[in-house]
């Protein structure tokens, strides 16, 4: 099954004191087992872009609409057998201890 991974900033990380996990040993621990397909880390939400249509009308604004503390600074996208081993894979990441990810399942197909 397949998951969007929202990785995001939090404004109450971890205060544990414990050695953070590596990111690129995470990425290599889940490129090989296949459970991780893709990602990236995005740029700055300066850079972000909103398109909106309203009433025929195209909006386009500079920066993200929501005004928001939290926001996503990249993502994963993880085929895993089921949302306990996505879960788990979530878990061990970095940002798990100081943001927090998001699964999503994608919509079956119509």
């Amino acid at each position: 099954m397949k998951y969007m991974m929202f990785v995001c900033t939090d404004t109450s990380p971890d205060t544990d004191e414990a050695p953070e996990p590596d990111i690129d040993a995470w990425v290599a621990e889940n490129d090989q087992a296949g459970r991780r397909l893709t990602g990236n880390e995005l740029a700055p939400t300066a850079s972000a872009t909103t398109v909106r249509v309203r009433n025929g009308e195209l909006l386009v604004s500079d920066g993200p609409f929501a005004e928001t503390k939290e926001v996503i600074v990249g993502f994963d996208l993880l085929e895993c057998a089921d949302l306990d081993e996505a879960i788990e894979v979530a878990r061990a990441h970095p940002m798990a201890r100081w943001g927090r990810l998001e699964l999503r399942p994608f919509a079956a197909p119509q």
